[in-house]
């Protein structure tokens, strides 16, 4: 009877021990589980809150910074890259926006092209440059009459940073294109 009670014992102390120990890496398989399942969305907008920076209140007061996103394939590799809409009082003049392209970089981006001057739609294009998708932008107001579209050409390294001055140009004759962002694509606040 005696050696029972110390199997049963034994048993219940390994099986404390065990748990213990499981409970002890608990808190990171939790993270890391939470981590590897954090929306892309949810993971973009921390990204853009630290990328961007703290807002300023007078330009939040007047015009709040918002923000839309389209995933896309635009190296047709299997990962989706993230074209960006950014706008509000601290990011839009009479051009237009400021459109960011990101690369994902392990649970994070990184910053392939920050366009300014940008209007809706944004398309991406059927054709290539250097093996990533052309894109497509309005460029319209600041002085600029009538309203046309532009094509940004990814030249290696990023796209144009400024739609109305060469590389990028007029986009001419019939083009194959998907368009990503719309002016009626719902938008989201950044803060």
């Amino acid at each position: 009877m005696r050696r029972r009670v110390q199997c049963v014992l034994s048993v219940h102390w390994i099986t404390v021990v065990a748990l213990g120990g499981a409970l002890a890496f608990a808190p990171s398989i939790v993270a890391q589980t939470l981590k590897e399942s954090l929306p892309q969305a949810e993971s973009l907008k921390v990204f853009l809150q630290k990328y961007l920076g703290e807002p300023d209140p007078g330009f939040e007061r007047e015009a709040a910074t918002r923000f839309v996103s389209a995933f896309v394939h635009l190296k047709d590799d299997g990962t989706k890259e993230a074209i960006v809409y950014v706008s509000g009082r601290g990011w839009c003049g009479t051009g237009g926006c400021v459109m960011l392209i990101l690369a994902p970089e392990g649970e994070s981006y990184r910053v392939v092209t920050r366009t300014t001057v940008t209007g809706l739609p944004i398309r991406v294009l059927t054709t290539k440059s250097n093996g990533w998708h052309d894109i497509s932008v309005v460029v319209a107001g600041g002085g600029i009459q009538p309203a046309y579209e532009a094509e940004l050409c990814f030249d290696g390294t990023t796209y144009p940073s400024n739609p109305t001055v060469i590389p990028a140009r007029r986009l001419r004759g019939k083009v194959h294109v998907k368009t990503v962002i719309t002016v009626t694509t719902r938008d989201q606040a950044l803060y």
